[in-house]
């Protein structure tokens, strides 16, 4: 089974570089007869066989594309057209107007159609990927939670403070339960703002009052 598979491979090289040789062969006639002598009738093969393989590679490698399809069809175009000419339907001692024309201008089509296939890409640019915002769930699973007010603690009187209008209030206890909830709302504002959530968006948000809102913004700073 082995032997087998090596020579339907060697075969099938055999084959390509038989019609290689041809087409080449074809091509180089082809120019020669159109007034490209000497080397320049050998670049001419060399040129076509290069734009061919430029572009059925883009092809393989970044998947189909207009581009690549037309240089394809235009390399293929030109060999097959030179395999064509040399087989008896034209006179390459007497070649036509047009088949001169069209050899003196294909340097400047391959190396146009070359240019292009290297320095251009078929791919297109990744798109930024959206920022992850918080699903209805995630702030809507948690209502406003309601916190029981603090109970007045008796102060003697020799420990009140003498001047109340200057005294700070004191900070009500705050669940864990509202805590958790009000970070992922700041969480949330961040992500979609790209700022951090302030107090009172915070307690609109929440549903609290302000002093509770202060006590839960000091406990997320």
């Amino acid at each position: 089974m082995g032997a087998r598979h090596g020579l339907r491979v060697d075969a099938v090289l055999i084959q390509a570089v038989i019609a290689g040789a041809l087409s080449f062969a074809h091509l180089h006639d082809l120019a020669a007869a159109a007034g490209q002598d000497g080397w320049k009738a050998w670049a001419y093969p060399v040129s076509v066989d290069l734009l061919l393989v430029a572009a059925w590679r883009r092809l393989r490698s970044e998947g189909p594309s207009r581009l690549a399809w037309c240089w394809f069809l235009v390399a293929l175009f030109a060999s097959l057209g030179a395999n064509v000419a040399t087989a008896g339907f034209l006179d390459l001692s007497d070649p036509p107007a047009p088949l001169r024309l069209g050899i003196a201008g294909w340097p400047a089509l391959a190396f146009l159609g070359g240019t292009l296939l290297a320095h251009s890409s078929g791919k297109a640019d990744p798109e930024p990927e959206p920022a992850p915002t918080a699903t209805v769930a995630d702030t809507e699973d948690v209502g406003p939670v309601p916190v029981p007010a603090p109970s007045p603690v008796p102060v003697p009187a020799e420990d009140a403070p003498t001047t109340p209008a200057l005294s700070s209030p004191p900070v009500p206890p705050v669940p864990a339960a509202l805590v958790d909830h009000a970070r992922k709302v700041a969480d949330e504002h961040r992500m979609r703002t790209g700022s951090p959530i302030d107090t009172d968006t915070l307690r609109s948000r929440l549903g609290v009052p302000p002093h509770l809102a202060d006590a839960i913004a000091a406990r997320l700073n």
